[in-house]
């Protein structure tokens, strides 16, 4: 079994659960074979609630968060209302304090309604929200990204930026690649990412904001974050699990392959494991985006964009990387636990989870606990079950 914490550190995560667990339950852990964690951090998902709760809830998607091992979730703002304002903040917020299982932190947009019009207002939220997004929209305006980023350096605030220029688009809905061109799919081009991060990143020099950058899919787009790191600037950024395991060559004509950015060439995918590896990625985080079923029935033209991650991220991320020695148990916590927390101030908790990993599973999207079931994993064998969540002392998962 990979050995995923030091000795002290397990004898600690060891005694949180003694202290929390009812002895019956505490008696079917076998420390000298399962595995215990910290609670994994997300700093990507969308809970779709207010505005969208029929594909998910903050109810749902927390539970399937602490299914998968995550104690502390980053909730994304497109929603209805868009949290630009308080007010428009204050639902979600009743919503977190009433539903969630685990630590909840919600995005304030960047500008009105997402439109990338006008700043929202960034002041009023600042003290209940963990950053500022406008994910599933590049901001298009340079001044306006530049305002963006000189009231967050003002309030200590992380901009986090989906990058993507829209007049490169061209109704493109998967990679700009072999795929696309023989199946007769439109196709997005790597240079609608890494165009608009190069954009951000000559801003980031003006500002002197602190800037992360979303799911990251193209070899450019590392490279770029590479040397904005060797220069110096106040950079990070993140990918998700499906960009290391697959691309374009696993492509289906089924929307459950269907996401944004979309899977790219291997090429990319082999950028992106080298910059997990050497430290220029900083964090891997799910961009769990759940839709209805009937929303991604109708192929790749036609799906909605997003799949769902969070009860499946760390298995695939184990089985894919781990177990074959492509990256070590280590870092793997690190881009997991770690960076997260410490990249965009969230205190550590008493998240504990405990893991099986000698056990296979075939992935089954019915049995997620989400409303979301699209997922490319489907009928994957994968190692690592999840036998126990633990959040503030209280077990918010458990199936052993």
């Amino acid at each position: 079994m990979a050995l995923f914490t030091n000795k002290n550190e397990q004898a600690k995560l060891q005694a949180m659960l003694s202290q929390c667990l009812p002895s019956d339950i505490l008696s079917r852990i076998d420390f000298s074979s399962h595995c215990i964690l910290p609670g994994f951090c997300d700093v990507h998902v969308h809970f779709r609630e207010p505005g969208f709760s029929y594909k998910e809830t903050i109810a749902s998607g927390s539970r399937a968060a602490a299914r998968g091992g995550y104690t502390a979730v980053c909730t994304m703002p497109n929603l209805n209302p868009v949290p630009d304002s308080p007010t428009h903040l204050s639902e979600q917020l009743a919503r977190i304090r009433e539903d969630a299982v685990i630590h909840v932190y919600p995005y304030g947009a960047i500008t009105v309604g997402e439109k990338g019009e006008h700043l929202s207002d960034m002041d009023g939220m600042a003290e209940q929200v963990i950053a500022f997004s406008d994910d599933g929209r590049g901001v298009q305006q340079d001044d306006m990204m530049r305002q963006a980023m000189q009231k967050a350096k003002a309030l200590g605030k992380l901009i986090v930026a989906h990058c993507e220029v829209n007049e490169l688009l061209r109704g493109g809905y998967i990679h700009d690649g072999v795929y696309a061109a023989e199946h007769g799919h439109k196709g997005i081009c790597s240079e609608s990412e890494y165009a608009q991060i190069a954009r951000d990143l000559q801003l980031v020099r003006e500002t002197g904001c602190a800037y992360h950058v979303c799911h990251i899919s193209t070899a450019e787009s590392v490279e770029l974050i590479r040397r904005a790191k060797a220069e110096g600037l106040d950079v990070s950024c993140e990918t998700a699990p499906h960009y290391l395991v697959m691309d374009e060559n696993d492509l289906q004509e089924d929307g459950r392959f269907k996401m944004n950015p979309p899977l790219r060439s291997t090429r990319d995918k082999l950028a992106l494991i080298e910059g997990v590896r050497d430290g220029t990625i900083d964090m891997l985080a799910t961009d769990h985006a759940p839709h209805s079923a009937e929303e991604k029935a109708k192929g790749l033209a036609g799906s909605a964009f997003g799949i769902v991650g969070l009860e499946t991220a760390f298995p695939v991320l184990y089985t894919c990387l781990v177990k074959t020695g492509m990256l070590s148990p280590e870092r793997l916590l690190e881009l997991l636990v770690a960076n997260p927390r410490t990249r965009f101030g969230i205190t550590a908790d008493s998240g504990v989870t405990v893991w099986d990993l000698e056990e296979s599973f075939t992935v089954d999207p019915a049995q997620f606990l989400s409303h979301g079931k699209a997922t490319p994993f489907t009928g994957w064998e994968l190692y690592g079950k999840c036998l126990l969540t633990v959040c503030d002392g209280k077990i918010v998962y458990q199936s052993m």
